[in-house]
């Protein structure tokens, strides 16, 4: 295990987990917030600010952050500009240059590529940061991480008590046991979130990176023209997908996207687990869940009885090339990520080493003795090749297609054959 991993988990076990204060939310949000110049001779600065988070701007706590910022930076008005589905819009938007001010990086861009569209950040901004050279090229850094977090089942608790699962699955064969009770108690087992898409990359990409227990397992696809097989790491993800679909555990409307709704299914007990990252937890307990009753434990992927979890990064953020204040737009970065309180009111994880984590939940996941391997930058080369099979990693597409298809081997030798093309052409 990494050592840096292998120190945030010891620091998370002695510190203490303590349960964040809640942050209270304006009455009226808005995505603009309106800055009071008549106290100020500064000439009036709007930021623009990218985000795929629509759900913190309609509840009003992004107003209460750019409200907070102003107060540090009288006559600066922050604009927030949400996008459903950022992974594909951001990079049109990309070649448009029309990115604001601040923004998410996009996953999918090259590192090499990075100062095309970024301005370079402040060293002093990554004091004491994780996965602070993810988003760096020629000695130069141009995203810092928006949060950490790892992977496994969110639960409810008083579901797994109507359907008499006394103890939380440990192993494969006792998830799918617990899935079973579930079913035959009216919750739905898991919601894959198959409509909408994105959430799959927890059963693709995320999955097959920790449950190798090597970090490096996707930035070695490179190296071999057939990366998916039925009997690897790949196969065995999807076809455990498949096996809920099979069985009936997972929700009926499939096609429709049923993202919002589904937090609230399992905030009410409707719905028993999800396969995602702690940063939702808190988004289900604003979905109307009582803390107490939203479990999280490691995924039982298999029947053994080592288990591994990751430690990933949520989106960078970064400023834009073209924007007109990028000094402002660094302070707001600088605020965002250190001072805001958006880590905790998101449920994530600290990037910063020197603090501990609030999320309380986070202590019956490692209670578990779960060991955790922190997650390896992508290289440009997957990337390339990836690129140029038409392939758009994290986004979820392909994992849809995986699942639906009747043949899950004759999908992998399809998808072989274009990575073998791609290989070659990265080669040539």
């Amino acid at each position: 295990m990494n050592k840096h991993a292998l120190l945030f988990v010891i620091v998370f076990l002695l510190g203490g987990l303590l349960a964040g204060c809640g942050r209270s939310l304006p009455d009226n949000p808005d995505n603009t917030v309106p800055t009071d110049n008549s106290k100020t001779e500064t000439e009036p600065v709007t930021l623009q600010v990218l985000t795929n988070r629509i759900d913190l701007i309609e509840n009003g706590v992004y107003r209460q952050y750019a409200d907070e910022f102003a107060q540090l930076h009288p006559g600066v008005t922050v604009k927030f500009e949400g996008i459903t589905n950022y992974a594909g819009d951001i990079m049109v938007r990309l070649s448009t240059r029309t990115i604001g001010d601040v923004l998410l990086v996009p996953n999918s861009i090259k590192n090499e590529a990075l100062p095309d569209y970024f301005e370079p950040l402040s060293a002093e901004l990554f004091e004491n940061v994780r996965f602070a050279d993810f988003k760096a090229y020629s000695g130069q850094r141009y995203g810092i991480a928006t949060g950490a977090s790892t992977t496994g089942i969110v639960y409810n608790k008083e579901a797994f008590k109507r359907a008499g699962i006394v103890n939380v699955p440990t192993t494969l064969e006792q998830f799918y046991d617990a899935c079973e009770k579930l079913k035959l108690a009216g919750v739905v087992p898991v919601y894959l979130n198959y409509g909408a898409q994105w959430p799959l990359m927890t059963w693709g990409e995320d999955l097959v990176s920790y449950m190798t227990g090597n970090p490096e397992y996707l930035n070695e696809m490179v190296l071999t023209d057939e990366p998916w097989t039925i009997d690897n790491a790949w196969g065995q993800a999807i076809t455990i997908v498949k096996t809920l679909i099979d069985k009936g555990y997972v929700e009926e409307q499939l096609l429709s996207n049923q993202w919002e709704a589904s937090k609230r299914e399992l905030a009410e007990g409707h719905a028993g687990m999800y396969l995602m990252g702690n940063w939702v937890i808190n988004q289900v307990v604003a979905a109307g869940a009582v803390a107490d009753d939203i479990g999280f434990f490691p995924f039982p992927y298999d029947n053994s009885d080592k288990r591994y979890a990751p430690l990933s990064p949520d989106w960078f953020v970064g400023v834009s090339k073209f924007s007109e204040h990028k000094e402002l737009a660094e302070a707001w970065i600088d605020y965002f990520v250190h001072d805001s309180g958006y880590m905790d009111d998101s449920g994530f994880l600290p990037v910063d080493n020197s603090k501990e984590p609030t999320l309380p939940q986070f202590k019956e996941f490692v209670s578990f003795g779960t060991e955790f391997l922190e997650k390896s930058v992508p290289n440009d080369t997957l990337l390339e090749i990836a690129g140029a099979a038409q392939m758009t990693f994290w986004s979820g597409d392909y994992i849809q297609e995986w699942i639906a298809a009747p043949n899950l081997k004759d999908a992998f030798d399809q998808y072989n054959k274009r990575w073998k093309e791609a290989r070659n052409i990265s080669k040539s």
